[in-house]
Order: C-alpha cells, then structure tokens, then sequence
C-alpha cells in the first residue's frame, strides 16, 4: 500500500511516504521553499500545501500521484466546531475548516493525476499519536500535546497491537500549548516558533510565580486538565521583539516551565495508571519538544522508556497520517531514524564543487579531517548522507565545534546571529556517555536533557547551560559510523569525547537542505571548514584566512 501523508492546515507543513508500511521519505515544506516553518499559522495561510514536499517525496520513491492507494491528510473537518463555541477568539478559524474541507481537490491540483477520492482525513490527535506509538515495537502508552486540533489540544491513548485506544482527550480552549504560545508571544518571541527560546530562558530565573500558576493550571481527574486565563502583563510587563530581556521576563518564563513539567508529568502518571501500566510511553506534539518537561517525565515517571517522535511537532503529523493508514492494510516498520530527507551522491557533491569553482580535496578520511579542524579551535559545517526530518540537527546538517572554549558558545550564537543565552548541545559516542552525563539513555534525537556530571563541567563549558544541564545526542556505531569516526578521532586528539552540535543554519532560516545552501552558508560565516561528503573545503585555501 502506497500512502501520502500530507500536514498543512496550522504551520510547518509536510510531507511523507509510506510505502507497504515502510517509511520511504519524508521532509518539511520549509527545506524546499526555504520560508522558515513553510507558512505563518494563520487561517488565511490554511490552503498552502507542501507541494514540493510532496512531489519530492513521490519521486524519490519513482511514483507518480496516480500510483498512491490514499493520500492521508492530518486534520479532520468533520470534527470542527465554530471557534466561538470552542472558547477561542479567531473569527477567521471558519476559513482554515473551509480550506480542509477542500483539501482533495487542492491536492489534486498540485498533484496532477491524483484522484481526490483518494484523500483520507485523519484526526490532527491520531496522526499526531501514530507518528510516535507506531514507531515503535512494543505496544506503549501514548501522550499527545499541542496548540490545538480540531477541537482538542491533548490525546491520552494506549497503543496494543498497532491498534489505538483513546483513554482521554482535553477539549478547547484549554491548551498547554497554547498557554506556551501565549507566552512566547509575551515575552516578544515568534510564536509556533521560538517556544524554544523560552525554554532556554527558563533556566536562568527562579519560579516566582509558580504557587499563582499552580491555583490557574492544573491537572484534572479525568484525565485532562484546566487552563484558566492569566494576566501575564501583572506578572511582567510585555516585551517588544526588540527589547530588554530582564529578571522578570525570565522568572516568568521559569514559572510556565516549571508548571507544564509538573502538569505533564500528571498526566504521564494519569496515563499509566489508565493504559494498565505499559513500560512505555511515546509522545507527540509541539509541546513534547520541550525536552526539559520530556526529561522530569522519564525521571519521575513510572515508566522504564520515553520515547519522543524527533517530528513531535506539527510536521510530525504527515508522517503520523501516512502510518495510520497503513497501519489499516498490515503492520507498519517501527522508526529507524530521522534522516528521511533529500541525499546527494559523492558525484553530485562533487559537480556542485566544481560548478562553484571552490578549491576541494577529496581526504583519506573526513571524519579525520574534521575532528582535526575541530581540534584546532576551528568550526565545521558538516554535510552528510540525507536531511533530517524534524527540528533538530542530528548530524546530518550540523554545525560542530569545540567544546572545550569557554567561547565557543559565544562564537557560534555569532555565527548563527542568535541570543546569546541559547545553549548549545553536545554529541557524544554511546558507549562514552555514562561517563559524562546522567539521565536518559540512549538518546538518539536529542529530545531529553542531561546533567553535565560535575567533574566534566570545566572541561567542556561549552555545552554545559547554566543549570548544569546538556541536550545530549548519542551517537551510535551501528547507525551513524562516519559520526561516531569522527567523535572517537577528535577524542584521541584532545582527550575529550565530545564535539557541539547546533543545526546548520542561520538565525531566522531553515535548516541547510541542498549542497548550494551549504556552499552559501560557508561563504557567508566564519565556518573554517565545509565537509561536504566525502570533500573538504577549508576556509584558507577557498577564500585566505581561517584554518
């Protein structure tokens, strides 16, 4: 069975391809189109689709619209509610249901070939929980966590045999997304983009107003919970994307993450509890993003494993549409890494070089070489295999550097042109991890973070927040061996096993997808080596200067 999933209607729209219950690609809009998040999640933006998702995704795989058995497409609706009746102040939400409801014969416009009839809509909570309780083996608990679907913002399931059973689900206005969102919007970032800005800012204020939070949010005995309204400019005035970033802008922020981590974990344990006490938990949503909330679960939780879909958040729910039904034609091949994107042969790299006219070589080892560079204080734009799918940067399309400076943080804020108070992650072999980090293990997609065990602190400041903490992805042989060559290189070298690992990208834009944009980025940013493939281009030879 051939299956197109298809997310579109709030924001970072996707594509993704299963084929005979095998995930074959998938990939954000916004690596094609290079708008960051492909599209503004206003309703008015609701009728974009990643049609150049899509049709990668079908030609990657050699097949034409008219080949697909069903196209799936994350949102129901026939679900919806007017948004008064919901509790939610957009007047315009009826255009984005509108949009949906319209969505076979939009598909079928950008797809020619495709017969509408084809197109199958999945509820936006299923998809989001069949992305990550169909990725795994073993029959799991499932806890789903957004903004909002089509009249819910939660899903509290259990999935046994392939087969979901919702044991509850939080109707609107109540989100814990939403609260986050609002937030985000508070304290002057972007929202449905820069949540994870606040996160970071958490760390560096105290929870002041967690007892005031904890009266307004809180979990209930149903499963659900109970978001009141707050008054956030009683607890800290609005700031502009622009302005000052003081105490209260960050106890604020301190105070939200404090309250989701502990509302979460309610109903994590809620959860459990309802689904007969499976050892796993998946999770999904926006909101399971927040890897400092997907830690204290994992931690406190009474489960054995969490395991947190790497495309949690809306983009995720392509891949959760496309699973889901073909999970109705047979059993479905459990996930086995983020790296569904698009991929360049070593002669298409190479022609890419010569087109334009920088200076390469082609060394005995690129690991080798780049952990060198990096030995030497030097940063590496590293370019290999196929693009992640998802937000995080899991050595396919990273940045590395050295973890040793204390002023590498600040280098690559600069590099990037970012807030200096973002932290920046640290990847480390599996089997030396024990060594440096407690908490989960493994971790894979970097979705969980990890104290930084004190003795290792000052050897590698660069990663370590201001909490003690680090996001930590292990790196594993089996799966990522040029990676892991690289890692244990760079250790023999300076004796420390771990190398920084933030996205290749710059502040405001998506992620490198294609060897041009990777070109374009080492030509415009103090990158001292580009490792494209197997070549290496080095900042001194292609333009003088560097390393």
């Amino acid at each position: 069975m051939r299956v197109l999933g298809i997310n579109a209607i709030f924001h970072d729209p996707a594509a993704a391809l299963v084929v005979d219950g095998q995930v074959v690609a998938a990939a954000e809009e916004e690596r094609f189109s290079r708008r960051k998040h492909g599209k503004r999640p206003v309703p008015f933006s609701a009728w974009e689709l990643p049609e150049l998702a899509a049709a990668w995704c079908l030609e990657s795989a050699g097949l034409k619209p008219g080949d697909l058995d069903a196209v799936a497409y994350s949102f129901d609706p026939g679900l919806t509610r007017d948004a008064a009746e919901l509790g939610l102040a957009d007047p315009w939400d009826h255009l984005r249901v509108d949009y949906a409801r319209r969505a076979p014969q939009f598909l079928a416009a950008a797809l020619p070939g495709l017969d509408p009839e084809q197109v199958r809509f999945v509820p936006h909570h299923v998809a989001h929980a069949a992305s990550a309780g169909l990725a795994v083996e073993e029959d799991s608990a499932v806890l789903v966590l957004d903004g909002r679907g089509e009249v819910a913002s939660h899903l509290s399931g259990v999935y046994r045999d392939g087969e979901l059973t919702v044991l509850a689900g939080q109707g609107l206005p109540h989100s814990l997304g939403l609260l986050y969102e609002d937030l985000t919007r508070h304290l002057g970032f972007l929202h449905s983009s820069d949540e994870y800005k606040v996160m970071a800012l958490a760390s560096f204020g105290t929870p002041k107003f967690l007892p005031l939070l904890r009266e307004l949010v809180h979990a209930n005995d149903d499963g659900g919970f109970t978001v009141e309204r707050i008054d956030w400019s009683a607890l800290a005035k609005a700031r502009s994307a622009e302005g000052e970033m003081t105490d209260a802008h960050a106890d604020l922020a301190s105070s939200v993450q404090a309250r989701l981590e502990e509302v979460m974990l309610d109903l994590a344990r809620w959860t459990y509890d309802a689904a007969g006490g499976p050892k796993t938990l998946t999770m999904a949503g926006g909101t399971a993003l927040n890897c400092v909330a997907n830690a204290r679960i994992a931690a406190q939780g009474p489960y054995e494993r969490v395991w947190v879909q790497p495309a949690a958040g809306d983009s995720g729910t392509a891949l959760g549409a496309a699973l889901s039904v073909s999970r109705e034609a047979g059993p479905v091949v459990p996930f086995t890494g983020a790296d569904l994107g698009r991929g360049w042969s070593d002669e298409e790299l190479e022609a890419e070089l010569q087109r334009a006219a920088l200076p390469y070589t082609r060394p005995e080892s690129i690991a080798a070489e780049t952990a060198r560079v990096l030995a030497d204080n030097g940063i590496v734009a590293w370019y290999q295999g196929r693009s992640e799918y998802g937000p995080r940067a899991l050595g396919h399309r990273s940045l590395l550097a050295h973890p040793g400076d204390q002023d590498t943080q600040t280098r690559m804020n600069n590099v990037k042109g970012r807030e200096q108070f973002r932290p920046i992650a640290p990847m480390v072999r599996a089997e030396r991890f024990a060594d440096i980090f407690d908490g989960v293990y493994p971790s894979p997609y970097m979705l969980f973070v990890h104290q930084v065990k004190p003795e290792w602190r000052d050897r590698i400041p660069a990663v370590v927040h201001v909490d003690g903490t680090a996001r930590v992805q292990t790196v594993h042989t089996g799966s990522e061996p040029l990676v892991a060559e690289m890692l244990a290189e760079f250790e023999r070298l300076t004796g420390l096993p771990v190398v920084v690992n933030t996205s290749l990208n710059t502040a405001g834009r998506p992620m490198v997808d294609t060897p041009r944009e990777a070109m374009e980025l080492f030509g415009s940013a103090p990158v001292d080596l580009l490792a494209l493939g197997p070549f290496a281009v080095h900042r001194a030879a292609a333009f003088g200067g560097g390393r």
